[in-house]
């Protein structure tokens, strides 16, 4: 069976005739108020939801809900039912792997619990395995019932090293479900529609629960409306619950509809800071069964927590509503990496230097679809926030995990943010018990890696990445001469294009009654937002004492300039209280303006009507700094087209300078209050400084405050009004939550696979087109199909919100796939922007406007797409979207892991052209009508088989079908893994 070298696979393992969900109806939700702290042991009944299998005969009977085999999801439901029938007579209800249950013993007497214990198994190869792999194999053991986990699975991965280069695939149950907003309503949105779908269908709805703990924090609704004053949290929050009032109605709703759904309010942090000072368990104790924690989130920087130990990776919504429907994802092992570090970073440099390096190196080595694990002695000196800032960037470097194994670091962060003594006992206790846990001051076991890395951190140097890509690393000391390419450059990642004779154009601009001038390279926007390093106290201090030493000296940020600070938590504010350095950073305009993703999801907010003026009239090339993790062009605001990520003290930095056409060596950052010229190392603190204001500053009693505060909610939330009942009440005239049109017409019968006959081409993209193309997560452009949709709606432009917060809305989502206004579509023969041409006509539409002219004329459509397509944040509106436009097939290059698996769950046939091959090669200009011939059966359709693509100019060429797995052809048989499920539900009849 064919599967893509590198590829890790995001199918859910499901079974045709089995219970998918929790099936009593009667359990009572969880009340309105809002769940107490996560707890090791959150539920002692071995039949609530929250337990884990196979620790008793009686749970273990309740999960026989999986395939027999791959193929079988694909015969006969008689013969399935039959087999299964014969099959659950004489099976054994006890874990194949019984035998190693082991008691972990209390040092003072007593016990933990029990435990699957590896070291009993005795066998060698698994003492060689990386510690990210162990988690896989635990897991497999746990859940082996030889139904939905075979004790071939275990086998494979404790033979990793030889298993690993062949792609082989296993299951894998991940212990919990990570949510944010943006995603989070859609996949609760789902959930409400398919309990619909299963009432209209004569079948019982409140069959639809989760059956895994499932966190959703609310961090992506809040926006930059207001920056530079004291008020500016309140303000943004009243602006935030007005907007979102609805869906934060609906979410709070399915708080209480659903079991085991935790939601977080507004205005509490971010989501990944949130999970790693709070919500991560590193070990559960469930019915006193203990097992390592793990996680797959709706968002691709869920890999944070993979600091912290915790396994854990993002995947899209429709996965993740498999995963917390209790069924085991089927995966490719994957190989792992190993990264050694040494040494210790010097004098100035952050862990934010740190990261872009790490991610430099690792695209270069090429890690799609592995595990990277970090080890050596370097490891001593990197925190547990320095290690998760790492972690948060996986997606950036393209790894499945950027993982840290535990060791005292670890156990040291648990008692800092608030962990019980008690509880971190018993995390120590189980991972040394089942040789999980890593203490340096022992002999080290050699591991085996697929492939290795070294580092010394005092190779690190400060550095900044931009302007349009994460991975484009531009040290410090050459960002001058770096610029000044890019303004040479042609236009792409790396160039803007400026002619020479307008490099050093100034623009003379009003602001406030004050006469102002702005320049290419100038900062409109520095933002300390991210929870890739609002989590680190070092970085966040180190910018608070820039602020310090700068306003000491007398340097003043430019009005003008868009400054902002958002922390990931409350943890925060508390120690930047305490160590008195907040009023610094208020001086400089860096009021906090909120608890939430903010400027680094692209709410930045609207710059002054003068300054967006002074920017467009006299095409600007205009900057934003911001200590984020994605620059992509478009995302963080419309109008700066130079993205640059930095650590917190270089965006304090940047905003001082008021430009990155700067050489900080050399050229002063400016004029002091004496008249003297003050220059970079002149406000730069020292690690030694760093260390003594976080030893100084950073408390567990204020993670203990924090926290236990969020469980209280907060006014707003608390007053928000929730419609009763377990069946949603759906608005028709609502703009943010909308019933979906995916099960209208439903039959019980799947409609089997779909060729492709005379397709046009909608769009034909070069390479890198990243979900923020495809579905955009910022404002809502005024002149796109969404706004008119709006705006006939009355809605005001005002009240536009983004598209993120309407991700509930089919209605506007579809219109908003493929509006990024800075979208190159080849029909457009270089024209940049959001519209493509109707081949039949010639005429130039906006993309949704073609769309639905194509599917009017009972057309089919296709689309044209080079190397790495759907890079970027996994995003489900990014298959939805182009599923509702009606999008047949994508014949790219090559696909971005998560984005090609949601494809395949839209029911879109995904291609991939023959290495060597793309449509420039094989002359395709995306004029021509395409052909893509599939067998009427899916039985007839293998994992990777080639496909053969003709077109009406008369050429034919050969692909890739990118269905990597059996399950994914079931789901492709089905019209998609939503259908699947209901179907599946449906007949079942135990």
């Amino acid at each position: 069976m064919f599967i893509a070298s590198g590829t890790l696979i995001r199918a859910s393992r499901l079974s045709p005739y089995l219970p998918l969900f929790s099936l009593s109806s009667s359990s009572k939700p969880y009340p309105l108020s809002f769940p107490p702290p996560p707890n090791p042991n959150p539920n002692p009944n071995p039949r609530s939801p929250f337990s884990s299998p196979s620790s008793s005969s009686s749970r273990h009977f309740s999960d026989f809900r999986s395939p027999l085999s791959h193929r079988a999801l694909l015969r006969s439901s008689a013969a399935v039912i039959e087999r299964f029938e014969r099959r659950i007579a004489t099976m054994a209800t006890r874990n194949a792997y019984e035998s190693i249950l082991t008691p972990l013993s209390k040092p003072g007497g007593g016990e933990f619990g029990k435990y699957y214990s590896l070291p009993a198994l005795n066998d060698p190869r698994i003492d060689k395995l990386p510690y990210s792999i162990k988690i896989l194999l635990e897991s497999a053991i746990r859940n082996c019932d030889e139904f939905q986990v075979t004790a071939k699975d275990v086998e494979k991965i404790i033979d990793w090293e030889n298993t690993s280069p062949k792609q082989v695939e296993i299951p894998f149950k991940p212990a919990r479900v990570l949510l944010q907003d943006f995603t989070g309503v859609p996949a609760v949105v789902d959930l409400a529609c398919m309990r619909d779908a299963m009432n209209r269908l004569g079948s019982d709805s409140n069959k639809i629960n989760p059956l895994v703990p499932v966190d959703l924090v609310i961090d992506h609704s809040v926006q930059v409306d207001v920056a530079r004053s004291e008020n500016a949290v309140q303000a943004n929050m009243e602006l935030e619950f007005h907007r979102n009032k609805e869906r934060f109605g609906f979410l709070k709703w399915g708080s209480n509809a659903f079991r085991n759904m935790l939601v977080v309010p507004p205005g509490s942090g971010i989501v990944h800071q949130v999970n790693l000072e709070y919500l991560g368990r590193v070990v559960f104790n469930t019915g006193g069964l203990l097992y390592p924690d793990s996680v797959v989130g709706t968002d691709s920087h869920t890999t944070m927590i993979d600091g912290l130990g915790v396994a854990g990776w993002g995947v899209g919504g429709i996965e993740a509503e498999a995963a917390m429907l209790g069924q085991p994802m089927s995966m490719v092992l994957p190989g792992v990496v190993g990264f050694k570090l040494s040494g210790k970073l010097n004098n100035g440099v952050t862990a934010t230097d740190l990261v872009l390096t790490v991610t430099q190196i690792l695209r270069k080595h090429g890690v799609v679809g592995k595990f990277v694990e970090f080890y050596g002695e370097g490891m001593s000196e990197l925190s547990l926030a320095d290690r998760a800032t790492i972690a948060n960037m996986s997606p950036e470097y393209g790894a499945t995990m950027g993982f840290f194994p535990v060791d005292h670091v670890t156990l040291q962060y648990l008692k800092l943010t608030g962990r019980s003594d008690d509880t971190v006992a018993m995390i120590e206790s189980y991972l040394r018990a089942n040789k999980m846990f890593v203490d340096y001051s022992e002999p080290q076991i050699e591991r085996v890696y697929s492939s290795y890395l070294q580092l010394n951190l005092e190779d690190v140097e400060p550095c900044v990445s931009g302007p349009k890509r994460p991975h484009d690393r531009v040290p410090l000391k050459e960002m001058k001469v770096d610029w000044h390419s890019c303004l040479d450059n042609k236009v792409g990642f790396k160039g803007f294009a400026v002619p020479k004779e307008t490099q050093n154009k100034v623009a003379e601009f009003s602001f406030h009654g004050k006469s102002a001038q702005i320049k290419h390279g100038d900062v409109v926007i520095a933002a300390i937002t991210s929870c890739t390093n609002t989590s680190n106290p070092s970085v966040m201090l180190g910018a608070a004492l820039v602020a310090k030493k700068a306003c000491e000296l007398g340097l003043e940020v430019k009005p003008w300039i868009k400054t902002s600070l958002a922390p990931g938590s409350g943890v925060v504010t508390k120690y930047l209280e305490k160590s008195g350095l907040q009023k610094y950073l208020n001086h400089l305009g860096f009021h906090i303006v909120g608890y939430g993703c903010t400027t680094c999801i692209g709410n930045s907010g609207d710059l002054d009507e003068a300054v967006a003026s002074a920017i467009s009239e006299n095409d600007v090339v205009a900057a934003a700094v911001l200590s984020g993790n994605r620059n992509f062009e478009g995302r963080v605001h419309p109008l700066t087209r130079a993205n640059y990520l930095a650590s917190p003290p270089l965006v304090v930095a940047y905003a001082l300078a008021g430009t990155v056409d700067i050489d900080f060596n050399t050229e002063p950052i400016g004029t002091g209050k004496d008249g003297k010229k003050i220059f970079f190392r002149d406000i730069w603190p020292t690690n030694e400084e760093i260390a003594d204001v976080v030893q100084s500053s950073v408390l567990p009693d204020m993670f203990k405050a924090t926290y236990e505060a969020i469980t209280k909610g907060n006014p707003m939330w608390n007053q928000l009004p929730v419609p009763s009942g377990t069946l949603y009440t759906w608005d028709p005239t609502s703009t943010y939550i909308h019933e979906p049109p995916y099960f209208k017409d439903m039959t019980m019968s799947p409609p089997g696979p779909h060729g492709v006959k005379d397709a046009y081409c909608l769009l034909n993209f070069g390479d890198s087109i990243t979900t923020d193309h495809i579905s955009p997560a910022g404002s809502i452009n005024k002149d796109s199909p969404a706004a008119k949709f709006l705006m006939e709606r009355g809605v005001d432009r005002k009240d536009f919100n983004s598209y993120g917060s309407r991700r509930g809305n089919d209605e506007v989502m579809a219109r908003g796939t493929f509006a990024n206004i800075r979208i190159v579509n080849k029909l457009l023969k270089g024209e940049v922007g959001p519209k493509t041409i109707h081949i039949p006509t010639g005429e130039k539409l906006s993309v949704f406007d073609a769309a639905t002219r194509y599917k009017s004329e009972g057309h089919d459509t296709i689309i044209l797409a080079g190397a790495e397509y759907g890079s970027g944040s996994s995003r489900d509106w990014a298959a939805k979207g182009p599923m509702l436009q009606g999008v047949k097939a994508v014949i790219a290059k090559s696909f971005e892991r998560i984005h090609r698996s949601n494809l395949v769950g839209m029911g879109i046939i995904p291609l991939c052209f023959k290495p060597g091959e793309d449509a420039d090669t094989l002359g395709l200009t995306g004029h021509e009508r395409f052909t893509i011939d599939l067998p009427p059966s899916v039985s007839e359709i293998r994992p990777g088989q080639d496909v053969t693509v003709v077109t009406d100019t008369g050429k034919s060429f050969t692909c890739i079908a990118r269905f990597d797995t059996e399950v994914e052809l079931a789901y492709f048989d089905h019209g998609g893994i939503l259908p699947y499920v209901i179907r599946n539900l449906i007949n079942d009849k135990h």
